[in-house]
């Protein structure tokens, strides 16, 4: 499953040149990531509440492509990689239309809700992430 989401460039987005400042597509993917999340019913928030766990980046290794620019209309799109017991690998792209601006893969490791050691996925976390493989 490739999960998509759409965001604008807004002027907060851009440096003075109007062009995308690069930390922000860590944050485009952020949001990607999270609306996957609700996608197969889960929220962070809520993940800590009731689960006890936090989901965390581990590793990311991104490439920017192309610049994006003020008012541009990018999609996000998410995508799992590969899973084990306590972190998932997924695989991030943005797009301008057709045009590819950045690519990410991201590790994500379940810790409990003190940051502080590696979890399993609940089972049905697991599951709903199983859906997206």
């Amino acid at each position: 499953m490739t999960h998509t989401t759409d965001i604008r460039v807004y002027y907060e987005d851009t440096d003075a040149g109007g062009v995308v400042y690069n930390a922000n597509y860590l944050k485009f993917a952020e949001r990607g990531r999270t609306e996957y999340l609700r996608t197969i019913g889960f929220e962070n928030k809520s993940l800590k509440e009731s689960k006890g766990i936090l989901l965390v980046v581990r590793h990311i290794e991104a490439d920017y492509l192309k610049p994006g620019h003020l008012d541009d209309l990018l999609t996000v799109e998410t995508s799992i990689e590969s899973m084990k017991n306590t972190s998932i690998v997924m695989k991030q792209l943005v797009f301008r239309e057709k045009d590819m601006l950045f690519s990410m893969d991201v590790t994500i490791v379940c810790v409990d809700a003190d940051g502080l050691k590696p979890v399993r996925f609940p089972d049905d976390l697991k599951a709903g992430f199983e859906k997206g493989i």
